[in-house]
């Protein structure tokens, strides 16, 4: 996929080259998702989400990307109804057949169910699969915390479920909160051999000195082993308006902590667009990274995620 083009030709120089290395794409008139199609999605991160209650698919995704030269996209499960977790993997193929995006794709699993191993052997049965992501039971603050949980990090059948993904050479895209950080640190400890991309920024949500204080230990923590990235994506709070400075502030130490061969921009499209437009997202990014080297940008922006995703 390329975009924005005609722009250049315009004599316009200020459209971004990037790889997306996390989007979302539904068509809920085919397809069930409970959360954007049944009851919301209690305590959902950015509050109130019936704006994306609709279909965003493939020209949908290039309209709001034309002003830039998106060279491939990077398509993350998108929360599709779970007792048929092949059936995106197979839907999004065709997409790719049909309007040639996405160009990879982080499929689901469960890690911790009876049917785990067959179910990621048949994810990555797909070209297109580079990854899993799998959400680990998480709590809901870090006073409700509790170790060795069914479905948590701790949990033996989940990690010998996630122990699959070296055997399919599978990457791990992980989204769990700044508290639950330093257990996904140990975990990456425990399999150095498996590649994982730690979503949206590690959500930082709690913008206060102490709790920014709290994510940067989790950063700092994962960014010791070497199989982890970070994307930088998602950096919207819950019924607060996007904030260019406090928003800076989480990607310059982001990439302070996991330094520019380790970081990847996410757009999180359309989720994103419920606090900012995918063209003013990427606008405000760039002035983020502008006294980043030409090579520490291009890293930023396409490289690493060429990379890591085999693109």
């Amino acid at each position: 996929m390329t975009t924005g083009d005609a722009r250049k030709r315009e004599g316009h120089d200020d459209a971004v080259t990037l790889i997306d290395a996390h989007h979302h794409f539904w068509d809920l008139d085919r397809n069930h998702y409970p959360w954007l199609s049944d009851e919301p999605l209690p305590g959902f991160f950015l509050g109130n989400y019936d704006a994306i209650k609709r279909n965003f698919l493939p020209d949908d995704y290039r309209r709001e990307a034309r002003p830039h030269h998106v060279m491939k996209t990077v398509h993350v499960e998108a929360e599709w109804d779970r007792n048929d977790q092949v059936g995106e993997t197979r839907w999004l193929t065709e997409l790719h057949e049909r309007c040639g995006m996405p160009d990879a794709i982080v499929a689901h699993a469960w890690f911790d169910t009876d049917d785990a191993e067959s179910v990621i052997a048949a994810q990555a049965s797909f070209p297109l699969v580079r990854g899993i992501r799998s959400k680990p039971v998480t709590a809901p603050d870090p006073g409700a915390m509790q170790r060795g949980v069914r479905g948590s990090m701790q949990d033996p059948r989940w990690l010998r479920g996630f122990a699959l993904l070296e055997k399919h050479d599978l990457s791990w895209d992980m989204r769990v909160p700044p508290w639950h950080l330093i257990e996904a640190a140990e975990v990456a400890a425990s399999f150095p051999r498996i590649r994982m991309a730690l979503n949206h920024t590690g959500f930082p949500g709690d913008r206060s000195e102490p709790g920014l204080a709290a994510w940067r230990a989790g950063m700092e923590a994962l960014a010791r082993h070497e199989n982890v990235h970070v994307k930088v994506s998602e950096f919207g709070l819950k019924d607060q308006p996007w904030d260019f400075e406090s928003n800076r502030r989480v990607v310059r130490e982001a990439i302070a902590i996991f330094g520019p061969d380790r970081c990847m921009f996410g757009s999180d499209t359309p989720v994103s667009g419920l606090r900012i437009a995918f063209d003013p997202l990427v606008r405000a990014v760039k002035r983020m990274v502008s006294d980043l080297s030409a090579e520490d940008r291009e890293r930023f922006f396409w490289r690493n995620a060429q990379r890591f995703y085999r693109l």
